[in-house]
């Protein structure tokens, strides 16, 4: 019989290894690929109100091609998007296939991240994460963000559970206490936990 348990995981970091130390891969060939520079890029797109596209209030195709038109950049948005979304699909296979033996053995598996929604129907479509999980929950079409409490309410509200059937897998610390904080069971997830955390999950949904 499968588990009552609903096992959400973190996207990037995660499910997908796009950042190294610190890092984020994609960026690695940013100035050799496009011929511009990064810092003026990540300067624009990241600057300090980055949360009203994380959340949704603004659309991030929006400012990439105020970045666009601010650099002389021909190829424009879509182009620009297109090349950073696949320079950062870096699925990680340990924890993949992870995911998806747990799924054949009838374990409910959500996604639960901080994107946009632009991206996010990405890794739904090209990545192919909408066939392997249930759902993805994303703040960009939620409007709220981990580890604001709202998340963790509008997750359980929709899957119609309660708070102590789900496990979030996450490596961001806050956003581990504030699940914990929601009643979820929740595993911190880098380098020196992810073989420990790997294990457990197979243990407690594949060989129970």
């Amino acid at each position: 019989m499968a588990s009552d348990t609903v096992i959400a995981w973190d996207f990037d970091g995660v499910l997908n290894q796009n950042i190294r130390d610190g890092v984020f891969l994609w960026a690695q060939q940013f100035e050799e690929d496009l011929g511009q520079s990064l810092d003026v890029f990540t300067k624009h797109i990241f600057r300090n109100d980055f949360d009203r596209i994380i959340t949704g209030q603004e659309d991030l195709r929006d400012r990439v091609a105020e970045w666009a038109t601010m650099v002389g950049f021909a190829p424009g948005a879509n182009t620009l998007l297109d090349y950073w979304f696949r320079k950062d699909a870096l699925p990680d296979p340990a924890v993949t296939d992870t995911l998806d033996a747990i799924s054949r053995n009838g374990v409910r598996q959500v996604i639960a991240t901080n994107n946009e929604s632009r991206r996010v129907s990405f890794i739904e479509r090209e990545m192919g994460f909408a066939k392997r999980v249930d759902r993805v929950f994303s703040s960009g079409r939620m409007g709220v963000r981990k580890p604001q409490p709202e998340f963790y309410a509008k997750v359980t509200e929709t899957l119609r559970v309660s708070p102590d059937q789900m496990l979030l897998v996450d490596d961001y610390a806050a956003s581990i206490e504030a699940a914990r904080d929601a009643g979820w069971r929740a595993y911190l997830f880098n380098d020196e936990t992810r073989g420990d955390i790997l294990e457990s999950l197979r243990a407690e949904f594949l060989n129970a």
